[in-house]
């Protein structure tokens, strides 16, 4: 009788154990939790460092036309100051003829504090009648004050965001545009261009991807698209081999943070390129020992850059991304990777920061 209550008692706590064991599998958050709604919050006990103010005064290569008014911009100069943003070149992907007039009447209460910038107007060369049109537009807005030409885009179908008409399958080493790519070099007007997307934007979107939280909602379908990754790549580097009197600005580091060989090789290939660190910040410090590395190598070919808005707090975070040795900190870039600073030497700092963008702006006049 004993042994028979002893099983009996046995298989109520086995049952017992069964049905927690089951309560506990439809509770737990790796079931039920959305990726879109983690927000993981550090909790680690190591040295935060907040830069309220760059080391050295900051050219801001890759902003845009983020302020709504005269109210908005006044704000955004005073941020500007308040981190250390001595001048901010403001582009737009549509930018030509009045357009380009309107936006410097914009921005014209602060000369020195804004830049502008223009695009292509590929009207007449997609009904063939060349590029004179393209260039004279081109020459207006030099005489206006444009300082380059950019944002440019190609993800794979062309520079879509042009306007008045869509760029749609005219790539950088388009035959049709190299007139026009060749008349910047001649009026020293570098090209600020962004060439695909990064590269886990081109992989399926499965449980592999360590970017599909981000890819997910801006992912390119790569069945649509003349070009896929390399072959945007190709595209570029065939414009910059085939124009070596014209720079190009790849911004973005090229969208090649997860190859800095590749983007090394590029770099050491053509001295005409440079890039920018805009909008891919995430992507850099979530590598930083591969990140510094890269960066001292090529110090002199890297643009300081945003592309996010106008905030001070976005200013400061990519701040301590160059400026610190911080661990393990989060962006509010909307990326669930971690950021690590670089604590980059100040002797590289104000390259990036300031000098290199002067080279450009002052002896590529």
């Amino acid at each position: 009788m004993k042994k028979i209550i002893l099983l009996a008692a046995a298989a109520m706590m086995l049952a017992a154990c069964g049905t927690k064991t089951a309560e506990t599998a439809v509770t737990n958050p790796m079931d039920t939790l959305l990726l879109k709604n983690y927000h993981p919050v550090n909790v680690n006990n190591i040295p935060q460092t907040f830069i309220e103010k760059a080391k050295f005064p900051v050219i801001d290569m890759h902003s845009h036309d983020y302020a709504a008014n005269e109210e908005e911009i006044d704000q955004w100069v005073k941020n500007m100051d308040e981190c250390g943003i001595e001048l901010t070149q403001v582009m737009h992907c549509s930018w030509i003829g009045e357009e380009f007039d309107k936006a410097v009447e914009k921005y014209s209460k602060y000369p020195d504090r804004f830049q502008i910038w223009c695009c292509f107007d590929y009207t007449e060369v997609l009904e063939g009648k060349g590029c004179d049109y393209a260039i004279a537009q081109l020459e207006r807005a030099k005489a206006m004050g444009a300082v380059g030409v950019g944002e440019l885009g190609d993800k794979g179908d062309g520079d879509l965001y042009a306007a008045p008409v869509e760029g749609r399958g005219i790539h950088l080493d388009d035959p049709r545009i190299k007139p026009i790519l060749e008349k910047c070099g001649e009026l020293k007007m570098p090209i600020n261009i962004h060439v695909a997307e990064p590269y886990w934007m081109y992989l399926p979107l499965n449980g592999s991807n360590d970017g599909l939280p981000n890819g997910a909602d801006w992912a390119i379908d790569t069945t649509k698209v003349d070009l896929g990754y390399w072959g945007l790549i190709k595209s570029f580097e065939n414009a910059v081999r085939e124009n070596p009197q014209t720079i190009f600005i790849a911004c973005h580091y090229l969208n090649m943070n997860q190859d800095y060989k590749y983007l090394g090789e590029l770099l050491d290939k053509y001295p005409n390129l440079y890039i920018d660190l805009a909008a891919r910040v995430p992507e850099a410090a979530q590598i930083p020992r591969a990140t510094r590395e890269f960066t001292l190598k090529y110090q002199d070919r890297i643009l300081f850059g945003t592309d996010n808005g106008m905030s001070k707090s976005m200013y400061r975070t990519i701040f301590r991304f160059l400026e610190t040795e911080d661990e393990h900190f989060y962006s509010g870039f909307n990326y669930i990777w971690y950021l690590n600073g670089i604590y980059l030497p100040d002797s590289v700092l104000e390259k990036i920061y300031r000098t290199n963008a002067l080279r450009i702006l002052n002896e590529y006049k």
